[in-house]
Protein backbone atom coordinates (compact mmCIF):
# COMPACT_ATOMS: atom_id res chain seq x y z
CA UNK A 1 0.00 0.00 0.00
CA UNK A 2 1.00 3.08 -0.61
CA UNK A 3 1.78 5.89 1.69
CA UNK A 4 0.96 9.41 1.13
CA UNK A 5 4.63 10.85 -0.01
CA UNK A 6 4.15 8.40 -2.97
CA UNK A 7 0.95 9.35 -4.03
CA UNK A 8 2.14 13.17 -4.48
CA UNK A 9 5.27 12.10 -5.78
CA UNK A 10 3.37 10.56 -8.94
CA UNK A 11 0.90 13.37 -8.97
CA UNK A 12 3.74 15.63 -9.59
CA UNK A 13 5.48 13.62 -12.18
CA UNK A 14 2.05 13.74 -13.82
CA UNK A 15 2.07 17.65 -13.93
CA UNK A 16 5.79 17.28 -15.32
CA UNK A 17 4.31 15.97 -18.14
CA UNK A 18 5.45 12.22 -17.51
CA UNK A 19 3.67 9.41 -18.81
CA UNK A 20 2.78 6.45 -17.11
CA UNK A 21 5.26 4.40 -18.68
CA UNK A 22 7.66 7.25 -17.46
CA UNK A 23 6.53 7.45 -14.27
CA UNK A 24 6.31 3.69 -13.56
CA UNK A 25 10.06 3.68 -14.34
CA UNK A 26 11.23 6.17 -12.13
CA UNK A 27 8.63 5.77 -9.15
CA UNK A 28 9.65 2.15 -9.24
CA UNK A 29 5.65 1.45 -9.15
CA UNK A 30 4.28 -0.92 -12.15
CA UNK A 31 1.75 0.93 -14.59
CA UNK A 32 -1.43 -0.26 -13.12
CA UNK A 33 -0.57 1.07 -9.72
CA UNK A 34 0.42 4.15 -11.29
CA UNK A 35 -3.34 4.44 -13.21
CA UNK A 36 -4.91 3.80 -10.25
CA UNK A 37 -3.67 6.65 -8.38
CA UNK A 38 -4.13 9.48 -11.47
CA UNK A 39 -7.43 7.86 -11.80
CA UNK A 40 -8.22 8.56 -8.42
CA UNK A 41 -10.52 11.92 -7.72
CA UNK A 42 -8.97 12.72 -4.12
CA UNK A 43 -5.95 11.88 -1.92
CA UNK A 44 -6.91 9.17 0.03
CA UNK A 45 -6.39 9.61 3.89
CA UNK A 46 -3.85 8.20 5.71
CA UNK A 47 -3.90 7.14 9.15
CA UNK A 48 -0.80 6.13 11.19
CA UNK A 49 -1.33 2.56 12.07
CA UNK A 50 -1.90 2.24 16.14
CA UNK A 51 0.56 0.34 17.64
CA UNK A 52 0.50 -2.09 20.37
CA UNK A 53 1.70 -2.56 23.99
CA UNK A 54 2.57 -4.45 26.70
CA UNK A 55 0.25 -2.50 29.09
CA UNK A 56 -3.01 -2.56 27.00
CA UNK A 57 -4.02 -5.80 28.94
CA UNK A 58 -4.26 -3.80 31.49
CA UNK A 59 -5.05 -0.42 31.17
CA UNK A 60 -8.50 -0.82 32.42
CA UNK A 61 -7.61 -2.52 35.81
CA UNK A 62 -4.99 0.24 36.23
CA UNK A 63 -7.60 3.12 35.73
CA UNK A 64 -9.80 1.18 37.94
CA UNK A 65 -7.57 1.30 41.33
CA UNK A 66 -6.55 4.59 40.40
CA UNK A 67 -9.86 5.31 40.74
CA UNK A 68 -10.20 3.19 43.53
CA UNK A 69 -7.04 3.83 45.90
CA UNK A 70 -5.21 6.50 44.01
CA UNK A 71 -2.11 4.01 43.75
CA UNK A 72 1.65 4.86 43.25
CA UNK A 73 3.14 3.82 39.61
CA UNK A 74 5.10 1.61 41.71
CA UNK A 75 2.52 -0.17 43.99
CA UNK A 76 0.83 -0.33 39.97
CA UNK A 77 3.52 -1.67 38.65
CA UNK A 78 3.90 -4.40 41.63
CA UNK A 79 0.24 -5.74 41.05
CA UNK A 80 0.01 -5.95 37.47
CA UNK A 81 3.64 -7.54 37.42
CA UNK A 82 2.46 -10.21 39.05
CA UNK A 83 -0.51 -10.74 36.63
CA UNK A 84 2.08 -11.70 33.98
CA UNK A 85 2.83 -7.87 32.85
CA UNK A 86 6.41 -7.51 30.63
CA UNK A 87 6.59 -4.57 30.00
CA UNK A 88 9.14 -1.35 31.79
CA UNK A 89 7.99 1.05 34.22
CA UNK A 90 8.35 3.82 32.54
CA UNK A 91 5.60 3.21 30.24
CA UNK A 92 3.33 2.53 33.06
CA UNK A 93 4.45 5.79 34.71
CA UNK A 94 3.82 7.71 31.80
CA UNK A 95 0.42 6.46 31.40
CA UNK A 96 -0.28 6.78 35.22
CA UNK A 97 0.57 10.30 34.93
CA UNK A 98 -2.03 10.53 32.20
CA UNK A 99 -4.88 9.92 34.62
CA UNK A 100 -4.15 11.99 37.45
CA UNK A 101 -5.08 15.90 37.87
CA UNK A 102 -2.11 18.55 37.10
CA UNK A 103 -0.92 19.80 40.25
CA UNK A 104 1.51 22.77 41.00
CA UNK A 105 4.26 22.16 43.27
CA UNK A 106 6.75 24.22 45.66
CA UNK A 107 9.90 24.95 45.14
CA UNK A 108 12.17 22.99 47.86
CA UNK A 109 15.92 22.73 48.38
CA UNK A 110 16.76 19.08 49.74
CA UNK A 111 19.17 18.98 52.70
CA UNK A 112 21.34 15.99 53.18
CA UNK A 113 23.26 14.52 56.18
CA UNK A 114 26.39 13.07 56.98
CA UNK A 115 26.15 9.08 58.24
CA UNK A 116 25.08 8.86 61.54
CA UNK A 117 24.22 12.50 62.09
CA UNK A 118 20.47 12.62 61.64
CA UNK A 119 17.13 10.87 61.61
CA UNK A 120 13.63 12.13 61.45
CA UNK A 121 10.36 10.52 62.78
CA UNK A 122 6.80 11.47 62.94
CA UNK A 123 3.36 10.27 63.60
CA UNK A 124 0.76 9.62 60.71
CA UNK A 125 -3.27 9.09 60.74
CA UNK A 126 -4.29 6.34 59.06
CA UNK A 127 -8.01 6.23 59.58
CA UNK A 128 -10.24 3.60 61.78
CA UNK A 129 -10.90 0.12 61.73
CA UNK A 130 -13.38 -2.59 63.35
CA UNK A 131 -12.30 -5.04 65.10
CA UNK A 132 -13.96 -8.40 65.40
CA UNK A 133 -16.50 -7.28 67.87
CA UNK A 134 -17.60 -4.13 66.15
CA UNK A 135 -15.71 -1.51 67.90
CA UNK A 136 -13.50 1.72 65.69
CA UNK A 137 -10.35 2.02 66.60
CA UNK A 138 -8.16 4.86 65.04
CA UNK A 139 -4.70 3.75 63.55
CA UNK A 140 -1.77 5.85 63.51
CA UNK A 141 1.63 5.02 61.78
CA UNK A 142 4.94 6.07 63.48
CA UNK A 143 7.52 6.48 61.08
CA UNK A 144 11.76 6.74 61.66
CA UNK A 145 13.72 7.29 58.87
CA UNK A 146 17.38 7.83 58.63
CA UNK A 147 18.72 10.77 56.94
CA UNK A 148 21.70 9.64 54.89
CA UNK A 149 20.97 6.25 53.76
CA UNK A 150 17.01 6.70 53.88
CA UNK A 151 16.21 3.26 56.07
CA UNK A 152 13.41 2.60 57.52
CA UNK A 153 11.07 1.45 60.55
CA UNK A 154 7.23 2.09 60.47
CA UNK A 155 5.01 0.59 63.34
CA UNK A 156 1.30 1.05 63.70
CA UNK A 157 -0.28 2.00 67.03
CA UNK A 158 -3.76 2.77 68.52
CA UNK A 159 -2.42 5.58 70.58
CA UNK A 160 0.17 8.72 70.42
CA UNK A 161 1.03 8.73 74.16
CA UNK A 162 4.38 9.46 74.97
CA UNK A 163 5.14 6.43 76.66
CA UNK A 164 4.09 4.91 72.88
CA UNK A 165 6.30 7.42 71.40
CA UNK A 166 9.07 5.91 73.56
CA UNK A 167 8.13 2.46 73.11
CA UNK A 168 8.53 3.10 68.97
CA UNK A 169 11.66 4.24 69.45
CA UNK A 170 13.16 2.04 71.20
CA UNK A 171 11.64 -0.78 68.49
CA UNK A 172 13.16 1.57 65.54
CA UNK A 173 16.63 1.23 67.40
CA UNK A 174 16.31 -2.31 67.54
CA UNK A 175 15.61 -2.32 64.12
CA UNK A 176 18.00 0.07 63.13
CA UNK A 177 20.68 -1.33 65.01
CA UNK A 178 21.76 1.83 66.49
CA UNK A 179 20.63 5.58 66.66
CA UNK A 180 21.60 8.94 64.86
CA UNK A 181 23.22 12.25 67.41
CA UNK A 182 19.86 14.23 66.65
CA UNK A 183 16.34 12.96 65.75
CA UNK A 184 14.16 15.79 64.27
CA UNK A 185 10.18 16.49 65.15
CA UNK A 186 8.02 18.43 64.33
CA UNK A 187 6.37 20.07 67.29
CA UNK A 188 4.17 17.61 69.26
CA UNK A 189 3.42 18.03 72.32
CA UNK A 190 4.55 14.34 73.55
CA UNK A 191 8.14 16.36 72.79
CA UNK A 192 7.10 20.19 73.18
CA UNK A 193 4.99 21.52 75.36
CA UNK A 194 4.85 24.93 73.95
CA UNK A 195 7.64 27.43 72.43
CA UNK A 196 10.82 26.76 74.36
CA UNK A 197 9.21 24.39 76.75
CA UNK A 198 10.49 20.69 76.48
CA UNK A 199 8.43 17.86 77.94
CA UNK A 200 10.64 16.50 80.71
CA UNK A 201 9.80 13.01 80.54
CA UNK A 202 10.82 13.28 77.03
CA UNK A 203 14.71 14.90 77.63
CA UNK A 204 15.04 12.44 80.70
CA UNK A 205 13.96 9.65 78.09
CA UNK A 206 16.56 11.59 75.04
CA UNK A 207 19.84 12.12 77.64
CA UNK A 208 19.65 8.29 78.73
CA UNK A 209 20.50 7.75 74.78
CA UNK A 210 22.35 10.68 74.19
CA UNK A 211 20.55 12.07 71.17
CA UNK A 212 19.46 15.69 70.93
CA UNK A 213 16.03 16.57 69.61
CA UNK A 214 15.19 18.98 67.29
CA UNK A 215 11.91 20.34 66.35
CA UNK A 216 11.66 22.43 62.68
CA UNK A 217 10.31 26.33 62.66
CA UNK A 218 6.41 26.21 63.48
CA UNK A 219 4.52 26.31 60.22
CA UNK A 220 7.53 24.84 57.98
CA UNK A 221 6.80 21.03 58.44
CA UNK A 222 8.90 21.03 54.82
CA UNK A 223 11.81 21.05 57.41
CA UNK A 224 11.51 17.05 57.60
CA UNK A 225 10.51 16.15 54.10
CA UNK A 226 12.32 13.22 54.02
CA UNK A 227 10.10 11.66 56.87
CA UNK A 228 7.29 13.53 55.46
CA UNK A 229 7.48 11.61 52.07
CA UNK A 230 8.04 8.47 53.56
CA UNK A 231 4.59 8.95 55.74
CA UNK A 232 2.84 9.57 52.45
CA UNK A 233 4.90 6.88 50.71
CA UNK A 234 3.65 4.22 54.14
CA UNK A 235 0.04 5.06 53.05
CA UNK A 236 0.11 5.03 49.31
CA UNK A 237 2.71 2.05 48.75
CA UNK A 238 1.67 -0.51 51.98
CA UNK A 239 -1.70 0.56 53.87
CA UNK A 240 -3.88 2.04 50.40
CA UNK A 241 -6.10 -1.26 49.46
CA UNK A 242 -4.93 -3.18 51.95
CA UNK A 243 -6.47 -5.76 53.90
CA UNK A 244 -5.76 -7.60 57.54
CA UNK A 245 -7.13 -8.80 60.49
CA UNK A 246 -6.07 -7.16 63.32
CA UNK A 247 -3.45 -4.35 64.23
CA UNK A 248 -1.12 -7.73 64.87
CA UNK A 249 -1.29 -9.24 61.73
CA UNK A 250 -1.41 -5.19 60.12
CA UNK A 251 2.20 -4.97 61.52
CA UNK A 252 3.02 -8.19 60.67
CA UNK A 253 2.52 -7.24 56.99
CA UNK A 254 4.40 -4.05 57.63
CA UNK A 255 7.56 -5.92 58.73
CA UNK A 256 7.71 -8.01 55.26
CA UNK A 257 6.68 -4.71 53.49
CA UNK A 258 9.54 -3.40 55.10
CA UNK A 259 12.33 -5.97 54.70
CA UNK A 260 10.90 -6.83 50.96
CA UNK A 261 9.93 -3.77 49.50
CA UNK A 262 10.48 -0.32 51.24
CA UNK A 263 14.32 -0.86 52.57
CA UNK A 264 15.09 -3.14 49.35
CA UNK A 265 14.18 -0.72 46.63
CA UNK A 266 16.50 1.66 44.69
CA UNK A 267 15.84 4.64 46.23
CA UNK A 268 14.92 7.64 43.92
CA UNK A 269 17.22 10.05 45.43
CA UNK A 270 20.23 8.25 46.35
CA UNK A 271 20.14 5.79 43.42
CA UNK A 272 21.06 3.00 45.72
CA UNK A 273 19.47 0.38 48.32
CA UNK A 274 18.65 1.81 51.64
CA UNK A 275 19.67 -1.47 53.39
CA UNK A 276 23.33 -1.77 51.37
CA UNK A 277 23.54 2.10 52.54
CA UNK A 278 22.76 1.25 56.50
CA UNK A 279 25.80 -0.50 56.73
CA UNK A 280 27.38 3.19 55.78
CA UNK A 281 25.64 4.59 58.77
CA UNK A 282 27.63 5.37 61.71
CA UNK A 283 25.09 4.99 64.92
CA UNK A 284 25.24 4.64 68.00
CA UNK A 285 25.54 1.37 68.85
CA UNK A 286 21.82 0.08 69.94
CA UNK A 287 23.76 -2.57 72.41
CA UNK A 288 25.60 0.19 74.00
CA UNK A 289 23.32 1.06 76.47
CA UNK A 290 20.48 -0.62 78.46
CA UNK A 291 16.78 -0.10 77.47
CA UNK A 292 15.58 3.00 79.09
CA UNK A 293 12.74 2.19 82.17
CA UNK A 294 9.62 3.92 81.72
CA UNK A 295 7.91 5.07 84.60
CA UNK A 296 4.15 6.15 84.58
CA UNK A 297 3.86 8.90 86.62
CA UNK A 298 0.36 10.51 87.42
CA UNK A 299 -0.61 12.99 90.07
CA UNK A 300 -3.28 12.47 91.96
CA UNK A 301 -5.09 13.27 95.85
CA UNK A 302 -5.99 11.28 98.22
CA UNK A 303 -9.06 10.61 99.11
CA UNK A 304 -11.17 10.81 102.24
CA UNK A 305 -10.94 6.57 102.40
CA UNK A 306 -6.94 6.60 101.95
CA UNK A 307 -7.11 5.41 98.60
CA UNK A 308 -5.69 7.05 95.60
CA UNK A 309 -7.35 5.98 91.85
CA UNK A 310 -4.90 5.09 89.11
CA UNK A 311 -5.79 3.61 85.93
CA UNK A 312 -9.62 3.23 87.16
CA UNK A 313 -8.33 1.08 90.40
CA UNK A 314 -8.14 2.48 93.64
CA UNK A 315 -4.90 1.41 95.88
CA UNK A 316 -4.74 2.45 99.24
CA UNK A 317 -1.99 4.72 101.24
CA UNK A 318 -1.52 5.24 105.08
CA UNK A 319 -4.71 7.18 106.38
CA UNK A 320 -2.44 10.11 107.30
CA UNK A 321 -2.27 10.85 103.83
CA UNK A 322 -6.12 11.57 103.08
CA UNK A 323 -6.32 14.67 101.52
CA UNK A 324 -2.71 15.38 100.27
CA UNK A 325 -1.30 15.56 96.50
CA UNK A 326 0.64 12.76 95.56
CA UNK A 327 2.61 11.19 92.83
CA UNK A 328 1.59 7.97 91.53
CA UNK A 329 4.43 6.35 89.64
CA UNK A 330 3.79 2.69 87.55
CA UNK A 331 6.45 0.53 86.06
CA UNK A 332 5.79 -2.61 84.70
CA UNK A 333 3.55 -4.63 87.16
CA UNK A 334 4.35 -2.46 90.69
CA UNK A 335 3.04 0.29 91.71
CA UNK A 336 4.42 3.28 94.22
CA UNK A 337 2.55 6.25 95.56
CA UNK A 338 5.15 8.92 96.67
CA UNK A 339 4.36 12.08 98.84
CA UNK A 340 7.13 14.25 98.51
CA UNK A 341 10.42 12.34 98.12
CA UNK A 342 8.98 9.60 100.37
CA UNK A 343 7.35 6.25 98.76
CA UNK A 344 4.37 5.99 101.32
CA UNK A 345 2.98 2.61 99.63
CA UNK A 346 4.00 0.21 97.12
CA UNK A 347 1.51 -2.50 95.14
CA UNK A 348 1.27 -4.85 92.55
CA UNK A 349 -0.65 -3.63 89.18
CA UNK A 350 -4.10 -4.09 89.59
CA UNK A 351 -4.78 -6.65 87.13
CA UNK A 352 -7.88 -5.36 86.04
CA UNK A 353 -9.50 -1.89 86.32
CA UNK A 354 -11.88 -1.54 89.24
CA UNK A 355 -10.01 -3.68 91.77
CA UNK A 356 -9.03 -2.29 94.82
CA UNK A 357 -5.59 -3.18 95.93
CA UNK A 358 -5.10 -2.65 99.60
CA UNK A 359 -2.26 -3.49 102.52
CA UNK A 360 -3.40 -5.05 105.59
CA UNK A 361 -1.67 -2.24 107.22
CA UNK A 362 -3.03 0.24 105.55
CA UNK A 363 -7.15 -1.19 106.18
CA UNK A 364 -6.17 -1.92 109.97
CA UNK A 365 -5.02 1.70 110.51
CA UNK A 366 -8.22 3.08 108.54
CA UNK A 367 -10.27 1.22 110.99
CA UNK A 368 -8.36 2.09 114.03
CA UNK A 369 -8.70 6.19 113.25
CA UNK A 370 -12.61 5.40 112.72
CA UNK A 371 -13.27 3.65 115.61
CA UNK A 372 -11.59 6.16 117.89
CA UNK A 373 -13.64 8.58 116.23
CA UNK A 374 -16.25 7.36 116.74
CA UNK A 375 -15.10 6.73 120.22
CA UNK A 376 -14.80 10.39 120.89
CA UNK A 377 -18.59 10.82 119.66
CA UNK A 378 -19.79 8.58 122.53
CA UNK A 379 -18.04 9.98 125.41
CA UNK A 380 -19.84 12.34 128.01
CA UNK A 381 -20.59 15.78 126.92
CA UNK A 382 -21.97 18.93 129.19
CA UNK A 383 -25.71 18.77 129.89
CA UNK A 384 -27.81 21.66 129.53
CA UNK A 385 -31.31 22.28 131.07
CA UNK A 386 -34.00 24.03 129.31
CA UNK A 387 -37.46 24.50 131.08
CA UNK A 388 -37.31 22.26 134.29
CA UNK A 389 -34.71 22.30 136.36
CA UNK A 390 -33.43 20.29 139.38
CA UNK A 391 -33.48 21.97 142.78
CA UNK A 392 -30.77 23.42 144.31
CA UNK A 393 -30.34 24.67 147.42
CA UNK A 394 -29.74 28.66 148.15
CA UNK A 395 -28.94 30.43 150.90
CA UNK A 396 -29.84 33.99 151.97
CA UNK A 397 -27.88 36.83 150.73
CA UNK A 398 -27.65 37.97 154.99
CA UNK A 399 -25.47 34.79 155.19
CA UNK A 400 -23.03 36.27 153.08
CA UNK A 401 -23.33 39.41 154.98
CA UNK A 402 -22.30 37.94 157.80
CA UNK A 403 -19.21 36.25 156.33
CA UNK A 404 -18.01 39.55 154.97
CA UNK A 405 -18.01 40.66 158.90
Amino acid sequence: MLNLDQHMDIKCLQREGHSIRAIARITGHSRNTVRRVLAAKSTPVFKTPKRTSKLDAFKDYLDKRIKECNLSGRRLFEEIEAMGYQGGYTILKDFVRSLRPKTSGKLTVRFETPPGEQSQCDWGYCGRYEDAEGNLHSIYVFVFVLGYSRFMYVVFTTRMHLKTLVDCHQQAFDYCGGWTHTILYDNMKQVRLGPGNWNPQFIDFADHYGFAPKTHRPYRPRTKGKVERMVHYVKDNFLNGRRFADLQDLNAQARVWLEQTANARVHQTTSRRPSEMLAEEKLIPANSITHYRWIDREPRVVTSEALVLFERSHYSVPAIAVGQNVVVEAHGQRVAIRLADTIIAEHPRAERPGERVELQAHSRERWELVLAEAACRQSPSPTWFIGHRPDVQTRSLNDYEDFAQ
